[in-house]
């Protein structure tokens, strides 16, 4: 066990809630855990965040960048029902899946698409919408608070159509961001070159996302709040957390390294590696793993990194999106439903490769491998936020599939009202653990 930094803070912050002065364990330095640490943090509570590597270093590091009022849909809506038929060869970019897996996960891919069904994708949608909008205004005002602000960009972001029949098949969607409030406007095949004069003319039209955010390299973002948590007193730990269990109103935490860690609470916020702490800890948890891709390209002979787009942008046939990073143009795959620590396929970005030089000038690859992670899918695609079933003091932040790094800061003020006993800003029911979670 390593402390990364070391806590100067030894007394609670006047004026603070029920937390005041409460010692809290954050399992899980991702978007979501580094969030919470920081919520409660501000509210009085001394925080050590615990990880086995550096912040941001996981499933936080590779993703898109988007942070989108517009991801309040997920990959199980109705739509996927009509899908079904052509995913059968199983040669899609925006979907793969290993059947082994599924086989062997029979109760969560039924789960998954019997959750697709409109009633709950209804459900679904409206909380998801109040915590992407609750973190979005947390996330503006963080992000200049940590000096990242050349970092963000409010250029929104774009969904690409090659054809007008690829257009009116997403009718639906459309249907769902008009409902909701998204601003978005429609381009036509002219409209698109005005606005990304880059990309080739294989687009007959596309949907801008105008209230949406994006930033050029997420890892950083999610270090940099994790400094602000360090400069203002909390302690960052490296452990790989094995264990817990409750001690009287303590909780107990057992590290791979044999040292055992005492708290009053505890969050687990390990995301794709919540399953097996949980299920330690004796509960049943069907968790699935929506695995994804990236890989940077240096954007054209002789140009800048990130040269070339203005906003990322989602190939809807193509199955894949497009960012421009610091590092340059990530592109990253679809969905690849698998065993979380399952062998890397790399056809999936293979076709999203070749699909985006259609689109694009993407020059030559700047990471010599593809980058995988693995995104945490409760059935419902809503994450687990609240107390655990069955254990005192301890609390759950985890299951937010492709949407962890927009709703990192939602998630931590709605899970610290809940601690605190207060009622938070957006209804918790849709994300309480014991919908899934089951004690053995």
């Amino acid at each position: 066990m390593a402390v990364l930094s070391q806590s100067s803070q030894t007394r609670p912050i006047e004026g603070a809630g029920d937390l005041a002065g409460t010692t809290v364990h954050v399992i899980g330095a991702g978007m979501v855990g580094v969030c919470t640490a920081l919520e409660l943090q501000a509210r009085g509570a001394l925080v050590t965040l615990l990880d086995r590597r550096e912040p941001g270093r996981e499933t936080s590091w590779g993703n898109a960048g988007v942070i989108a009022r517009s991801s309040l849909v997920p990959l199980n809506n109705p739509s996927l029902w009509r899908s079904l038929p052509g995913l059968l060869g199983n040669r899609r970019a925006a979907l793969r899946y290993d059947l082994r897996y599924l086989l062997k996960n029979p109760g969560w891919a039924l789960g998954f698409l019997a959750n697709a069904r409109a009633s709950t994708f209804h459900e679904t949608t409206q909380a998801l919408d109040g915590l992407i909008r609750l973190s979005i205004d947390i996330h503006r005002e963080r992000i200049a608070e940590v000096g990242q602000l050349h970092r963000l960009s409010d250029a929104g972001w774009l969904t690409l159509y090659r054809s007008e029949t690829g257009y009116a098949r997403a009718r639906s969607f459309h249907e769902v961001m008009t409902a909701f409030g998204v601003d978005t406007v429609t381009l036509s095949r002219a409209d698109l070159t005005d606005l990304e004069p880059s990309l080739k003319p294989v687009f007959d039209r596309a949907l801008w996302v105008r209230d949406s955010l994006s930033v050029d390299d997420p890892g950083a973002i999610v270090a940099a709040y994790a400094g602000r948590f360090a400069q203002a007193g909390g302690q960052i730990v490296r452990a790989e957390v094995t264990g817990i269990r409750n001690d009287g109103d303590a909780v107990k935490l057992s590290c791979a390294d044999g040292d055992e860690l005492t708290c009053g609470r505890a969050v687990i916020c390990l995301g794709p590696w919540a399953r097996d702490l949980v299920e330690r800890m004796g509960c049943k948890v069907p968790l699935g793993y929506e695995r994804g891709y990236h890989r940077h390209f240096c954007g054209g002979v002789g140009a800048a990194p990130n040269s070339g787009l203005q906003r990322p942008v989602h190939d809807s046939a193509g199955g894949y999106v497009l960012s421009p990073m610091a590092r340059g143009l990530r592109l990253s795959t679809g969905v690849e439903l698998s065993a979380r620590d399952a062998v890397p396929n790399p056809s999936q970005m293979d076709q999203a490769e070749r699909a985006a030089r259609q689109a694009i000038d993407l020059g030559e690859a700047i990471d010599p491998e593809c980058w995988l992670g693995s995104r945490p899918t409760l059935p419902d695609s809503r994450p687990a936020i609240g107390p655990m079933p069955k254990a005192t003091n301890v609390w759950a932040s985890f299951g937010h599939q492709h949407i962890g790094f927009s709703t990192g800061p939602g998630s931590a003020r709605l899970l610290a009202d809940l601690m605190e006993g207060r009622t938070p800003p957006i209804p918790a029911a849709p994300f309480r653990p014991d919908r899934f979670i089951r004690a053995r």
